[in-house]
Order: C-alpha cells, then sequence, then structure tokens
C-alpha cells in the first residue's frame, strides 16, 4: 500500500491531469488505517520520554498535527483547534514537530511553552524532517493535519499555506463528526475576539508585507539582515508606517511570544524596533507636554 501511495505521489507530480493543480498529498488518506505513532515528549512528566500516541489514544478519536514548518499561521490554527477540543474528552491530541535538529526544536519549545495550549501531547518526532515511515508524509507541506476514529483517518489536510480562516472551519467540521456532533464553529469563534482583532490591527500593507520577510523562519542571517534593511528604508521617509512599527515591535517584545517571530537575528531587530520607534510612557507624556 506504502509503495503504491508513493507511485501515486509521484505520478501525480508530474501529470497535471492525475489531480487538479491544487492538490496536495501528505499522509494516510481518507479510509485508511491510522499507522502507531511514536515521539518525544518535551513538556512536564512527558519531557524526554517515548510517547505512543496509539495508546493515548485508546478508546477515543484522534487528532495529530505533523508541524513540518514553523510559521504564525500554523501556531494559530494548531493553537485555537486545541482549544476547541479540549473542551471534549472522546478525542486525544496530538502535535509533533519534524526536524532535522530534535536537540534545538526541543530547546525551542521549552522557551516558548506557555504559548502552547493545553489539552495536547507535544513531542518532537526522532524521524528527521520526513517523519515515521509508514505516514508517507509530505515535506513540502507547512502542516498535515489528521482526524481518526476507531484506527481509520476520517479526516486528510495538507496544508501549504494554513489559514485559521480557511482551513479552520474544514478541521473543526472534522472534528466534530468523530466527537458525536455538536455546533461547527466559524473562524472567529475558533480564533476568540482578542485574536481576531489582532488581524485587523496592521494598516500600512506594505509595511506588514516586509516585516514578514523579516520574520520568516527559514531565512538566513543575510536574507533577514537585507530585509530588515529594506524596512528601514521604508520607514525612514514614512512618520506613520514608523509609528505603526513602533506599536507593532512593542506589541510582540511586550508578550510571551517573541520568540515565535523568525530567527534569533529577526527578533533581535524586532526589540531594536521597539525601543527605536515604540512609545514609552515616558515619551508620551512628554509629547503630552
Amino acid at each position: 500500500m506504502k509503495r503504491f501511495c508513493l507511485a501515486l505521489l509521484a505520478i501525480a507530480s508530474i501529470c497535471p491531469c492525475v489531480r487538479g493543480e491544487d492538490d496536495v498529498f501528505s499522509g494516510p488518506q481518507v479510509g485508511e488505517p491510522l499507522p502507531g505513532l511514536k515521539y518525544t515528549g518535551v513538556f512536564g512528566d512527558e519531557e524526554g520520554k517515548e510517547i505512543d500516541f496509539t495508546a493515548v489514544s485508546k478508546d477515543k478519536a484522534s487528532l495529530v498535527f505533523f508541524v513540518h514548518k514553523r510559521s504564525r499561521p500554523a501556531f494559530a490554527l494548531f493553537n485555537s483547534l486545541i482549544k476547541f477540543t479540549a473542551k471534549r474528552d472522546n478525542i486525544a491530541t496530538g502535535l509533533v514537530f519534524l526536524s532535522d535538529d530534535a536537540s534545538e526544536t526541543t530547546s525551542w519549545m521549552t522557551r516558548i511553552r506557555r504559548v502552547f495550549p493545553e489539552g495536547a501531547t507535544y513531542g518532537v518526532s526522532p524521524d528527521g524532517l520526513d517523519g515515521p515511515g509508514a505516514f508517507g508524509l509530505n515535506r513540502n507541506v507547512t502542516l498535515t493535519v489528521l482526524v481518526a476514529e476507531e484506527g481509520k483517518v476520517t479526516g486528510n489536510f495538507a496544508l501549504v499555506q494554513p489559514s485559521l480562516q480557511a482551513d479552520g472551519p474544514k478541521i473543526a467540521k472534522a472534528i466534530v463528526d468523530v466527537t458525536g456532533g455538536g455546533d461547527v464553529p466559524t473562524a472567529e469563534q475558533l480564533a476568540g475576539p482578542r485574536d481576531m482583532r489582532r488581524t485587523d490591527t496592521r494598516r500600512d500593507a506594505k509595511l506588514g508585507t516586509l516585516v514578514r520577510s523579516v520574520i520568516q523562519k527559514d531565512a538566513s542571517k543575510e536574507d533577514v539582515a537585507a530585509a530588515v534593511e529594506k524596512v528601514e528604508q521604508y520607514v525612514a521617509d514614512e512618520p506613520a508606517a514608523r509609528k505603526e512599527l513602533g506599536q507593532i515591535a512593542s506589541r510582540i517584545v511586550g508578550s510571551d511570544r517573541l520568540e515565535t517571530y523568525g530567527t534569533e537575528t529577526a527578533q533581535e531587530a524586532i526589540k531594536s524596533w521597539a525601543k527605536k520607534y515604540g512609545q514609552t510612557r515616558e515619551k508620551m507624556e512628554a509629547d503630552k507636554r
């Protein structure tokens, strides 16, 4: 079966007539068995221990996230869905990061522990970027999300560009279907009022594009430096953009999520912008006077 699936993927990748242009495959498809899954725990009593997700999900439905690439949209999506499933006691949720440096990924997860909601078992795969071989995962996607019931996959979502708005309700419906019904939440309900407000705070579209180039997780130091320079050049002659950049940077630095934004080089740039353009209490009082 695995060889057949891999062959089908290879054919589909070179022959558009086999599938739609936008179709992407990753992991076992609907109706196929959910393979056994083991990974290394990161938090609490599970730290450093092997997690057998098959045992964790015994007699329950399953929701599994494979995180191929780190990104803010991916975080927004799986965090909201984990919070949603945490309210249901008949589904087990596992989130597994795939990495070629398990030690670095574990250390990074530990540093940002507070951004991961309760309600899932978190870990790192010992099988590198390709993940467990039995799953047939596609390393070119950002997230692979699997929903299963009674050992068979009922929902498969291979996401190149995860979006809470576009993908959240679809995955939530798959969860509702295996957990006994109920209303399917909208993207706004999944995100909550606070998160949805944040998506509307950026007014300068060009600034947003430039900043996103800075916080790419896979960017090299040289790429980040070049992106930072473009931001600096843009805001130099745009007072409103400078003010907005200061607000964005200050908000990030003041939160507990700085380490989720790009590389360490990007994070240093964000801290520099917060200091350079951010409105401190003293500065606001001085402006009033």
